[in-house]
């Protein structure tokens, strides 16, 4: 789906959640933006086949999604995750707690996911 492709109210939805962002979205974007991660672009809230991704690094075919305890066992990102793995994508799961109290760590994981883009 390109730019063009991604209905209105994808676009204003996805903006509304940037701007909504939670706490944890909003600590680990400081540290994804502008490519202050191991030089990887990252966008965020991004509308793509009609979901909206958290972050994405479009270079790595890499999903971030950063969960609050209402995604605990959610068939629905069962099968998100799915649709996106079908697509090329990888998907990392992080919980807001994680973000909160173990930052590094989820950083590194994610470099760890990364630096295996290729595999």
């Amino acid at each position: 789906m390109t730019h063009r492709e991604v209905p209105q109210r994808h676009r204003r939805f996805a903006r509304a959640m940037r701007a909504d962002a939670t706490w944890a979205e909003n600590r680990l974007w400081q540290v994804l933006r502008a490519n202050k991660l191991g030089g990887f672009k990252f966008r965020r809230q991004v509308p793509l086949d009609g979901y909206i991704l958290d972050f994405v690094c479009f270079e790595a075919r890499l999903i971030i999604e950063v969960d609050g305890h209402q995604h605990a066992d959610s068939e629905h990102d069962v099968r998100r995750d799915a649709w996106f793995r079908d697509q090329g994508f990888r998907v990392l799961r992080v919980w807001n707690g994680e973000v909160e109290d173990n930052l590094d760590g989820v950083c590194d994981a994610i470099l760890i996911e990364l630096r295996n883009c290729g595999e």
